[in-house]
């Protein structure tokens, strides 16, 4: 008889990690089911939902018959995700927490607790997405040491990079949070769902008696911020920073905000005494004016070039193309479920990139994730951290704000 390969199943309490762990059960797997546990909040109820989640995965590995492990990441989460996030806010970006998430926390302490606390010789997360391996390959990696990191990688090296592709869901497809995770954890990594829609990730719940976790909300938005506005929740953790509103139009001051960190670009601004709708077009954090403009399409909100800090290449290279031509053509999108836009990915000495769009999009937002694609492959993504000039300044034939986010 062959060896039975253990698997560590990342349990959320929600419908996709719970059929992940019933996949992985019934393909003969020894299974076991861990929590984890990344800040400590309470609904407006006073109850704390992590414990809910906690206990609907209990519910689900005890259904399974699998052991279940729950492990508190709060600190290393609060350090490396949440204290970045602040930072970022501060400096007048609006950063994805899912992303850094990700590839701080799952795809980092949990991985290293799978493969080296519990020995598993793989983990497996409810993510929809797909790589270029099959499972039997997943469970060779534990059998091969993993050759020495060296500043530079020794150029006859043979390599044969795992990649990272969308899974069949294309509307649930969740590579574009995966974009920023280390080559190494997605070599030990499984998803099951890579080939089922959601629809059928439902029925098969229904058919496990899998009720509990089936008749939850599908968790949308920022996990620890619940059911607040951000702007409260954001106000608990920084200094109010009161500022004017300004008519990007004529340079009229329209109203006050709190603090330019309470504000994205493209968000409606809520400006007191005004009939029609004004949206946030830039920040200037020198001075703490928000500019605003009077339509949602408004050309101030338009760009077509981004630059990003050192990008992150899931295969841990570039692709053969850039490194050659210095150029490349592919897609980009800086929000999950947007529509992908072509583009074209100019790759600078310093690992960042630049990335020209076939056309304008609005409110591109430092902060956020580039996350770059070649067919259905996900290539990784880059921190955006700056802007080219808005179709609004092209009309205008002027110079940006001096110490707007354009320059950040």
């Amino acid at each position: 008889m062959g060896v039975v390969r253990h698997v560590v199943c990342a349990m959320s309490g929600g419908v996709d990690s719970s059929v992940t762990a019933l996949l992985l059960r019934r393909r003969g797997y020894h299974v076991t089911g861990v929590f984890m546990k990344n800040w400590d909040s309470l609904d407006e109820n006073g109850v704390c939902s992590s414990e809910k989640d906690c206990e609907d995965a209990y519910k689900v590995c005890q259904n399974l018959d699998i052991p279940f492990h729950q492990v508190s990441y709060v600190k290393e989460y609060w350090h490396e995700v949440f204290t970045n996030l602040l930072k970022e806010y501060e400096k007048g970006r609006t950063p994805n927490p899912d992303i850094l998430c990700n590839k701080h926390i799952k795809f980092n302490h949990f991985y290293n607790y799978a493969i080296n606390g519990l020995g598993a010789d793989a983990m497996a997360t409810g993510h929809y997405a797909r790589t270029s391996q099959e499972d039997e390959d997943v469970f060779q990696q534990s059998h091969v040491a993993p050759p020495p990191k060296h500043v530079f990688r020794d150029r006859f090296e043979i390599r044969n990079p795992v990649r990272l592709y969308q899974g069949a869901d294309r509307f649930k497809d969740q590579t574009f949070f995966l974009s920023q995770i280390s080559q190494d954890a997605l070599r030990r990594t499984v998803f099951p769902l890579s080939g089922l829609t959601k629809d059928y990730v439902k029925k098969i719940a229904a058919e496990a008696g899998f009720q509990h976790v089936l008749k939850k909300k599908e968790s949308m938005g920022i996990c620890f911020i619940g059911e607040r506005k951000f702007e409260d929740f954001i106000l608990e953790y920084l200094e109010p920073k009161p500022g004017n509103f300004v008519s990007i139009e004529d340079g009229k001051i329209m109203g006050e905000h709190q603090g330019w960190f309470t504000l994205t670009l493209g968000q409606r601004a809520r400006i007191g005494g005004q009939r029609d709708a004004w949206f946030v077009v830039d920040k200037d954090i020198t001075t703490g004016e928000v500019f605003v403009g009077p339509t949602t399409n408004h050309p101030a909100l338009f760009r077509d070039t981004v630059r990003t800090d050192r990008f992150h290449w899931i295969t841990e290279d570039p692709p053969t193309e850039l490194i050659q031509t210095k150029m490349m053509e592919c897609h980009f999108r800086f929000i999950h479920q947007m529509p992908l836009t072509p583009c074209t990915v100019t790759l600078n000495m310093d690992g960042s990139v630049w990335i020209m769009l076939s056309q304008p999009i609005r409110a591109l937002t430092p902060g956020q994730f580039a996350v770059l694609y070649k067919g259905d492959e996900c290539l990784g993504s880059g921190k955006i951290v700056r802007l080219g000039p808005t179709e609004h300044t092209l009309q205008q034939g002027r110079d940006p704000l001096p110490h707007s986010l354009n320059l950040y």
